[in-house]
Parts: C-alpha cells; sequence; structure tokens
C-alpha cells in the first residue's frame, strides 16, 4: 500500500465517492457540505489511511478498540491536537472506556446507560467531555447492537446526568440483506426518530448529526437525511471480515 498506483487508486477512488456524495445531495436539494464523509479504515494500514488523507479526507472510523488507539497514537486526532478526525463507530465493552475517552474524538455507539455512565467517569478522569452518537437498531437483525426505537428516549434521558458526555445525534446500521426501498424506510424511521428528540435533555442532548449509510447504501442515506457516512470498501477495497464481527 506504499506504492504510486495504491494512492492515485485510493484518490480516485475519493473523487467518485465525493461526486456520488453531490449527485445525491442534488437529489435532495441539499449541499454537499452538509455530509461528513468518514473514512472507515479498520484493518487498512496507515499507508492506505494517509493515501485518504492526502485526498482531502480528514475523518477516519474505527470498530475496535486496540487499532483506534494503535493508529490514533501514530497520527494523533483533533483530541490530542492532531489533524484529522477519529471516530469509534464499533461495539464497546465497558472495561475499555478509558481509551475510548483517550483517544476517539467522537463514539459513535453508545447503546446503554451503563455504558454512558463508564465513560462518563473516564472522562472526568480524563478532564475531557466525551462527543458521543446514540446508536438505534432500526433493522432488528440480531446481528446489530443499539437500542431499541422504543429505548432511546430512556437512554438520553439517563445521559442528561452523565456531565461529561454530548449525545450530539443518532447512528444506526442498515440492514445487511434487505432490498434498497427496506432500507430507506429504515433511514426514514432514523431520521423521524432524530427529529422528535425533544429539547427537554439539552444542553447533554442536541440532535446536530445523523450517522447511516455505508458503501452499500450511502447515496440513499443522504437523500433520507444523512449528516454522516461511512465508506470503508469504496473508499479503500475489500477487506477480510474479522471473526465474530457485529457491527459496520
Amino acid at each position: 500500500m506504499t506504492d504510486c498506483m495504491d494512492r492515485e487508486g485510493i484518490a480516485r477512488n475519493v473523487r467518485r465517492i465525493r461526486a456520488r456524495i453531490a449527485e445525491a445531495c442534488r437529489r435532495a436539494g441539499r449541499s454537499p457540505d452538509e455530509i461528513t464523509l468518514v473514512a472507515v479504515s479498520k484493518t487498512f494500514p496507515m499507508a492506505a489511511i494517509e493515501a485518504a488523507r492526502q485526498a482531502g479526507v480528514r475523518h477516519f472510523g474505527e470498530n475496535r478498540v486496540q487499532e483506534l488507539a494503535s493508529k490514533s497514537k501514530e497520527a494523533p486526532g483533533r483530541t490530542q491536537g492532531g489533524d484529522r478526525t477519529w471516530h469509534m463507530i464499533g461495539h464497546l465493552q465497558r472495561n475499555k472506556a478509558r481509551d475510548v475517552v483517550r483517544f476517539a474524538d467522537c463514539f459513535h455507539a453508545l447503546d446503554s446507560a451503563r455504558l454512558a455512565r463508564a465513560l462518563n467517569e473516564r472522562a472526568r478522569t480524563e478532564e475531557r467531555t466525551v462527543s458521543c452518537l446514540a446508536q438505534v437498531d432500526i433493522s432488528g437483525e440480531d446481528s446489530k447492537f443499539g437500542v431499541a426505537p422504543d429505548e432511546l428516549l430512556p437512554l438520553l434521558e439517563a445521559v442528561v446526568g452523565c456531565e461529561r458526555i454530548r449525545v450530539r445525534g443518532l447512528m444506526a446500521i442498515g440492514s445487511l440483506r434487505a432490498e434498497p426501498d427496506a432500507i430507506r424506510g429504515e433511514f426514514q424511521r432514523l431520521r423521524a426518530l432524530f427529529d422528535a428528540v425533544p429539547p427537554r435533555f439539552a444542553p447533554n442532548v442536541s440532535m446536530e448529526h445523523l450517522s447511516m449509510g455505508m458503501s452499500r447504501d450511502f447515496e440513499a442515506a443522504i437523500e433520507e437525511g444523512a449528516t454522516h457516512v461511512r465508506i470503508g470498501s469504496a473508499l479503500f477495497g475489500e477487506r477480510i471480515a474479522p471473526e465474530g464481527g457485529k457491527g459496520p
């Protein structure tokens, strides 16, 4: 992944994705400036990440804490004074909350009050405030994490008591095997939940970001209101799936 051809290939992919984002925004009457491209760099080497960085990508997503910590030590994120934003997009066990607080600029997978409290305790120790997205299970698939839609407000209520946590929006993963119309319907349901969150949870909760859509469905997600799209294979190429992997 260090030769010129690979760098050029990633740069071409970035341009193609940007063009597709722009076209989806045109159809939806939106501006491409509203969309944050999160390059899902899990399992890919730093050389691939740097190639995307040189092509203008500023946001990178990891789904395993160890990989996030290793890569952010080599290339610090904004929390640590660096030039990029690291997103932790995978399911998190509470005993690994410390590393997310230390190395993630944004955590996309807040899915329980217990996890919120664990992150809050670690954030208090580290003297920082953690930006999070609440993950919602909109597909009902066994392989997905996230709170059920009717459990979202109780989770946000719990966050109100966590002074070091800020929930800035919602995240979801569309069904892996559903037809496009069904996936679009899932995105519409998440947008409806996003729009319906009441203002009473402020300032700990604010609905600013809607993270939905991946390589296979990001255009539909943009048309349904996504602000963040998480794209891996369309940018970096296919990867070997890790064993036992729930999540994006």
